[in-house]
């Protein structure tokens, strides 16, 4: 009898002692007495989660339990080779070379397999699309105009394949914790409902992820401020610090509320742009309200005088924090919302040639 208890006592222990845990060994060639540290990004900072010394090129690191995949990066001591790849509780074993460390490879987590097939489907068009940039870039600078039109089309047209592309992974692998990081990526080209839509897609079990909590409050902010919503109104002040209400803006034919910022090159290519419009359609009922994610005033102002931005400008000098951008949901610039006579957004993010043709539309012909 008392054997059968020893039995089943050692079957307890060997049972708590094989918990699930994540391990991670190391074979990085040229990296003899190197520390090598684990590293994850939470609440906007960097904490190291473990460590290890190499021997020989050689390093184990045993963590505890991890609560779900998670991206990670294996830094080289206090230099800036690194890798990144998902940690999960499994054996994983890491192989490269100290040169190029951002190039190693990875066995045992089946997430990171599960990202690595993401990337190499993406590989030959994200290639095209650089090929393409590069082209872009050379033209640019030849001043070549005809030859940029036909770069920016092909570019534009790769982008959109790449972003089917990553959609249709999410919609294949629901149950995969990448999806969810996918979707955050491609949530600043989407609108309120097809992000709803493909979180919904995603397994229950991914629901309690912070990532998705996220996207969630997100969703329900954008509903705010989306096509036949009424612009919610704010107060910010301008450059001569005084208060300026958005309402008190209201009631021109069309109002564009314009988020910009003096560091932001896109921002500025598009401003001769809204620029070209204003002077054709402001006697007409166009108008437009400036909101600046500066964090420089005198960058601010000087901007302003550079592109000769004649209308209402206002920030609160808090760059991505900006109150204004917040309440609206932009996450990125250059970002627009364009307003009926009464306040209703009629349209938003249209650029260039979109933004003029619309404003035509409503406004009629030339002035």
């Amino acid at each position: 009898m008392k054997k059968v208890i020893y039995l089943i006592i050692s079957a307890v222990l060997v049972s708590c002692s094989t918990k699930p845990h994540y391990t991670l060994k190391g074979k990085i060639d040229g990296s003899d007495s190197i520390i090598f540290y684990l590293q994850k990004r939470e609440a906007g900072k960097i904490v190291s989660i473990d460590s290890a010394v190499s021997r020989k090129g050689s390093f184990t690191m045993k963590g505890g339990v991890i609560d779900r995949p998670q991206m990670v990066q294996l830094v080289a001591g206090n230099t800036r080779k690194r890798t990144s790849f998902y940690l999960e509780n499994s054996d994983i074993v890491v192989t490269g070379s100290l040169d190029s460390l951002y190039n190693a490879r990875f066995s045992g987590s089946k997430t990171q397999d599960e990202y690595r097939s993401y990337v190499d489907l993406n590989k030959p068009l994200s290639d095209t699309y650089s090929r393409i940039i590069v082209k872009y870039q050379a033209a640019s600078q030849a001043g070549d105009v005809k030859n940029m039109a036909v770069q920016q089309r092909e570019g534009d047209s790769i982008q959109t394949e790449m972003l089917n592309l990553q959609k249709k992974f999410v919609k294949s692998n629901p149950s995969s914790y990448v999806s969810p990081a996918i979707i955050i990526s491609l949530s600043y080209d989407m609108e309120a409902d097809e992000i709803e839509s493909m979180v919904n897609g995603l397994d229950t079990l991914l629901a309690a992820l912070p990532e998705i909590k996220s996207l969630k409050q997100r969703v329900a902010l954008m509903k705010t401020v989306a096509i036949g919503q009424k612009a919610p109104d704010f107060t910010m002040n301008d450059v001569n610090g005084s208060p300026v209400t958005l309402s008190s803006r209201i009631g021109a034919k069309l109002l564009l509320i314009d988020f910009w910022a003096a560091w932001c090159n896109p921002c500025r290519e598009e401003n001769p742009n809204v620029v070209k419009i204003y002077n054709e359609y402001h006697k007409k009922g166009f108008d437009v309200f400036g909101v600046s994610l500066d964090n420089s005033k005198e960058a601010w102002v000087k901007a302003i005088a550079d592109d000769k931005l004649t209308w209402t400008q206002v920030s609160d000098l808090k760059r991505g924090e900006n109150a204004a951008a917040v309440l609206y949901s932009v996450n990125s610039i250059p970002s627009n919302f364009l307003l009926d006579e009464t306040g209703k957004i009629i349209a938003r993010n249209l650029r260039g040639d979109a933004l003029y043709n619309k404003v035509k539309e409503v406004l009629g012909g030339k002035k």
